[in-house]
């Protein structure tokens, strides 16, 4: 059969997790924004606190994007660059790419459902906050 099956996200699960990363980032006393989308990249839910740096709309959207393209965290282009430097100059010039932490993949029954991005606090505070909206749905 040509057919492939793909497993996503749902919008209550996405809106959930955005809510979650809001929540988390209130225990931190920082404002964010937060993206979910899809396995394929595209957005289903999208939050912005009050106050939140307005530049970091769209760096939260694509670290998500970039999560879920490639299906890791985005901070994991770090280390990608780090051992293998030749692709940080081809690589950190692609459109949506985010090479830095508060990207992550959302896994369900080890296959890709969608992906989290968050921005507006420390790289470690975004990862906090994103994997607190994993954690609530998965």
């Amino acid at each position: 059969m040509n057919i492939i099956k793909s497993n996503n996200l749902s919008l209550q699960a996405a809106l959930t997790a955005c809510n979650e990363a809001i929540k988390k980032a209130d225990e931190l006393n920082i404002k964010i924004n937060v993206s979910v989308c899809d396995s394929a990249g595209l957005e289903l839910a999208f939050l912005r606190m009050n106050g939140s740096y307005i530049h970091s709309i769209n760096i939260a959207k694509d670290k998500a994007f970039t999560s879920a393209s490639f299906g890791f965290s985005s901070g994991t282009w770090t280390n990608i660059f780090k051992e293998a430097s030749h692709l940080e100059q081809g690589f950190s010039n692609r459109d949506r790419l985010i090479p830095f932490g508060g990207g992550l993949p959302i896994i369900y029954e080890d296959g890709l459902v969608g992906a989290i991005g968050v921005s507006g606090g420390t790289e470690e505070e975004d990862i906090i906050c994103a994997q607190a909206g994993i954690d609530k749905i998965i």
